[in-house]
């Protein structure tokens, strides 16, 4: 029995990378041997196994053959006779299908050390078209290495084209395909998974809503870059440099959905578009079985940018209006991930990448004042639940007044949200 290192730990450490778990490939083993030895068995699709000490996960060397359409369409075969060259031809990337050996040997039959040094995302064979999940994997790690300089191979992007055409992507499951999308997420590039997808034709097939942005005008005097879905990828690029948060990410990404829908006779406006996105985000979180804390989030950015960029001009029963519709006094935290993403909606214009965004910075002060204003003694004691209500409410609405005081409106550019 023979012990690799694979996949990405051995690629990470090559790139110089951290590396934060190690995967290993077992050749010439059985399971009934593994379990001897005091692994522990996990896995559904395939035997993998935990170190007894390290508890590292171990799996056979194995082949497949795909029978069958989807992601779960393959048998696999798990012997001591298949070798480490046959097990990393059924990976996905060169750069994921190089091992090393006890003695710390490279074993790479499929040039994915020349691929590191030449930053190529390219397929070990033609075997990738098999499963198209892999589709989604080369995007994720498109968003994840692009800064380093990948780019993916031409002859790789062509198969990614023809499993889409082939109608394969309507085998993944949902909780797959979000699985994948909340990893590209936290990438350091995440548009790069999406703007590879759109590349392919898989982003029509996987997020049509999002799809739908793309050619849709807005007016060039809020949005010097014109086409919605140019914009939608400028603000998750910004949540990208503003937060590290995947839940801000994907609020910031769907948060003008409803612009997909406005009808082509009032393009360049969009009016309406923030509850017709509500409406997007809800069908999306429900067909991808997206978590509730990601939805809710999104949901609170779609419904209330507009009025968060125009802050200034609201007055402040409005403004506490907008903060309790948000439940901000109850959820500050989420709030605070709100603003974040309206803040990058606002930057995520052209030429508006740097500029001020102090309505951040008031809103979450008119937040805490607000929430700092409680029911006196004499008020519990004397008053009934409405009238408890009603000065709660103007002692509340004053104190964000006095807020708003301390702030003086910068000479900022519009919203772009103003008189659509």
């Amino acid at each position: 029995m023979q012990v690799y290192l694979v996949g990405g730990a051995v690629r990470d450490a090559l790139l110089g990378l951290p590396v934060k778990e190690r995967d290993w490939v077992v050749v010439g083993g059985s399971r009934e041997g593994l379990l001897r030895l005091g692994f522990r068995e996990v896995g559904r699709d395939f035997p993998v196994f935990l170190h007894p000490e390290t508890h590292e996960e171990y799996a056979l060397a194995r082949l497949e053959r795909k029978v069958a359409p989807g992601y779960h369409g393959f048998q696999f075969r798990f012997d001591p006779g298949v070798t480490l060259e046959e097990d990393l031809r059924r990976r996905d990337l060169t750069i994921n299908a190089i091992a090393q050996a006890a003695d710390g040997a490279y074993v790479d039959p499929y040039g994915g050390r020349r691929d590191l040094e030449e930053r190529w995302l390219r397929h070990v064979s033609d075997a990738f078209v098999e499963d198209p999940l892999r589709v989604l994997r080369v995007a994720r790690f498109a968003a994840r290495f692009a800064p380093l300089g990948f780019r993916i191979a031409p002859e790789t992007a062509s198969l990614m084209s023809a499993i889409v055409q082939r109608g394969e992507l309507d085998a993944l499951v949902p909780e797959r395909i979000w699985q994948e999308t909340d990893k590209a997420l936290r990438e350091p590039a995440a548009r790069e998974y999406f703007a590879t997808l759109r590349a392919c034709g898989a982003l029509r097939v996987v997020f049509p809503e999002l799809d739908a942005l793309f050619g849709v005008p807005q007016p060039r005097e809020w949005h010097p870059e014109i086409d919605t879905g140019d914009h939608t990828l400028r603000v998750l690029d910004q949540a990208a440099r503003l937060s590290g948060d995947p839940k801000v990410r994907f609020a910031a990404l769907v948060h003008d959905l409803g612009k997909g829908t406005s009808p082509v006779q009032s393009w360049p406006r969009h009016r309406g578009h923030e509850e017709r996105s509500v409406e997007l985000v809800g069908g999306l979180a429900a067909r991808l079985k997206i978590p509730a804390e990601y939805r809710d989030l999104a949901t609170i950015v779609a419904r209330y940018h507009g009025l968060v960029h125009r802050a200034f001009e609201l007055r402040a029963a409005t403004v506490l209006d907008v903060l309790e519709r948000a439940d901000a006094l109850r959820r500050p935290q989420r709030f605070d991930e709100a603003s974040t993403a309206c803040e990058a909606d606002w930057r995520g214009r052209a030429g508006f990448e740097d500029r001020a965004y102090p309505q951040r910075d008031y809103l979450r002060a008119a937040r805490d004042a607000a929430a700092a204003v409680k029911p006196t003694r004499a008020e519990i004691e004397t008053a009934d639940g409405p009238r408890i209500a009603g000065h709660l409410r103007e002692r509340r609405i004053a104190a964000i007044d006095a807020v708003r005081a301390a702030y003086r409106e910068p000479a900022v550019a519009p919203a772009p949200e103003v008189r659509r």
